[in-house]
């Protein structure tokens, strides 16, 4: 599987609310410990949904690092 260009980044300053968990059509976001959205980066396509719908606007969609 190839993986999209470009990649969500989830801030430190994220509060865990759930909202991107929900949206993202991957399921590559979870919430951790009820504390922390955890980003599965090989799931992620940077679709961008998961920023839009954050309230707290700490994710961004950036370009992938190369490996």
């Amino acid at each position: 599987m190839q993986l999209s260009p470009r990649v969500a980044r989830i801030d430190t300053e994220c509060v865990a609310c759930g909202c991107c968990a929900t949206i993202c059509p991957r399921d590559a976001i979870r919430i951790r410990s009820g504390v922390i959205a955890e980003l599965n980066e090989t799931l992620c396509v940077g679709c961008g949904r998961c920023a839009k719908e954050c309230p707290a606007a700490v994710i961004t969609i950036v370009e992938r690092r190369s490996a």
